[in-house]
């Protein structure tokens, strides 16, 4: 059996209906296959992953994985991952959101694991849209662009998801995209490790909702353009400033050990437990 038939075969749900919900040319389905290479490659056994998802396109993605899933409320991945951690830290939690319910409706959730430093990975797919609900604007939504809600563009800046994160704490922010797969299986891999919050964007085409509006012929167009219009961040001369040319930097942007909430939770359990012997 080839390998890529062998983890379809190990990962995914036989008794969902295929194919998937995604349209022609997501990037999303990308970055499933990513993420289910890299808990491969890992050697983690599949029950001590829990797959926690937000609404969404994303959302999709608990569906068809044989992980412990859960599929919750939109803008909530966050606090249900929180709690599952908090109760079980052996678990990998890997909390999968769009850029709508990791930003607009659930952007303080966000950054409040961000500073609590929770040992959740959480994965940000940033198509730039409300995809599933029929292209609305969100909060990743570059100025300028159009949208269904905003068609003669988008009058407000998006956010940058990893300057905010970097400044609310996460001890791990990296970028990614769907072009970029083999880069992805290394952000994705590292930040499952990783023991304290950590946040990995990945840049996800929606040719459906976003592309079509956006001046993008196709698919292809918009894959082409993010090989061109990004950079490795390692290359740059100073990191935390933006290529002058308008370039996207993807890598690592933060790196740091710190403990996670669970640890310093279990910690003070421990101490306050001695003192009453």
């Amino acid at each position: 059996m080839a390998d890529v038939t062998q983890l379809i075969h190990d990962y995914l749900r036989h008794n969902k209906k295929f194919p998937h919900v995604f349209c022609a040319g997501c990037g999303h389905g990308i970055v499933l296959g990513s993420l289910i290479r890299s808990v491969h490659a890992l050697g983690l056994p599949k029950d001590d992953v829990v797959l926690v998802a937000g609404i969404g396109c994303s959302g999709r993605m608990a569906v068809y994985v044989d992980f412990n899933t859960v599929h919750t409320t939109h803008g909530r991945a966050l606090t249900f991952a929180t709690g599952i951690k908090m109760a079980n830290p052996k678990l990998k939690v890997i909390c999968v959101m769009g850029d709508g319910d990791a930003l607009s409706i659930g952007g303080n959730h966000l950054i409040h694991a961000a500073r609590r430093n929770i040992g959740v990975t959480a994965l940000i797919l940033n198509n730039h849209i409300y995809g599933m609900t029929g292209g609305q604007c969100s909060s990743a939504t570059p100025q300028g662009d159009i949208s269904m809600t905003t068609p003669f563009g988008s009058l407000e800046k998006s956010f940058d998801i990893m300057d905010m994160c970097k400044a609310a704490g996460a001890s791990y922010v990296a970028r990614g995209t769907s072009f970029h797969a083999i880069q992805m299986d290394r952000l994705i891999s590292s930040a499952i490790m990783h023991p304290g919050f950590s946040v990995v964007e990945v840049f996800s085409p929606c040719p459906t909702q976003y592309g079509r509006k956006n001046k993008f012929r196709n698919a292809v167009d918009m894959y082409k353009w993010l090989k061109s219009n990004t950079v490795k961040v390692e290359t740059l001369k100073d990191p935390d400033q933006k290529p002058a040319d308008g370039r996207i930097p993807i890598g690592v942007f933060r790196d740091v050990e710190e403990p996670g909430l669970e640890e310093r939770y279990f910690e003070l359990q421990r101490k306050l437990m001695g003192q009453n012997r």
